[in-house]
């Protein structure tokens, strides 16, 4: 093992007292490491049990911290190969485990997520946006489109519809949308998401400055509340050059 790995890994450079459960200062050092180029892309990390070794953690915690790595996309894991830092080129991984925004997919990443407002208001709904999310046939819906960019470069665009009920101020909304409903006790907890593939044209591939007949990423999710009850209707195109997403998946013991 590098002696530098051991050196940035070491304890005494990272874990405080009062700084939260060690697992997650770990995985925040692991990953400033890999930002600032201390741990390079393509590095192999120590295995688990040396991990535990320098950090004087159990197996148990180097576990969560490393898959917290893995989930945020900034590593790999393979059977036989162990872990390693994954590529930090200008493709984003999303983990399609977690339902989390895209400012907190880009604020992980160390990038800057902004906004480009393409519409935001109080609509009358369409028929599929009464169906998706159940509305009563005198509701208002909530529409806000933008285009999603990372570091000045266009990522997405993103078309949410939410009951006006649940979010009747859509004008307000500053940067996150999911911050926005967080604060109003109204943030989904799960989502179900549909991916497919898509040809970019028109206005779309102008936005996302992209040459027409460009491969792109359709995704549709709806979103819900702890309750069940439905609070988003998201269709989203995103750019098929600069974003990968990325499941993890468990074997099952059942059969073979």
């Amino acid at each position: 093992m590098a002696t530098d790995m051991i050196e940035v890994l070491s304890p005494e450079s990272w874990s405080r007292s009062h700084g939260g459960p060690l697992y997650a200062q770990l995985s925040q050092h692991i990953e400033s490491a890999i930002r600032s180029g201390q741990i390079e892309e393509g590095a192999s990390l120590p295995s688990e049990r040396e991990l535990a070794q320098i950090t004087k953690l159990s197996r148990v915690t180097i576990r969560k911290a490393v898959q917290k790595l893995v989930h945020g996309g900034l590593v790999i894991q393979k059977q036989g190969s162990g872990t390693t830092v994954a590529p930090q080129s200008g493709r984003v991984q999303q983990s399609l485990s977690r339902l989390t925004s895209f400012s907190e997919d880009m604020s992980r990443r160390g990038l800057q997520a902004q906004s480009k407002w393409l519409e935001r208001g109080i609509f009358t709904p369409s028929p599929t946006e009464s169906m998706t999310l159940g509305l009563a046939a005198d509701a208002n819906v909530a529409r806000i489109s933008r285009l999603r960019l990372a570091g000045g470069r266009p990522m997405a665009i993103e078309n949410a519809s939410l009951s006006a009920d649940i979010l009747p101020d859509p004008e307000n909304i500053s940067d996150s949308l999911y911050a926005h409903l967080e604060k109003r006790g109204q943030k989904p907890s799960r989502a179900i998401q549909r991916i497919s593939a898509t040809i970019l044209s028109g206005a779309d591939a102008e936005l996302l400055e992209v040459d027409d007949g460009t491969a792109g990423l359709k995704i549709e999710r709806i979103s819900y509340l702890p309750g069940g009850q439905i609070v988003e209707f998201t269709r989203s195109i995103y750019r098929g050059d600069s974003y990968d997403f990325v499941a993890e998946l468990q074997i099952s013991n059942e059969g073979s």
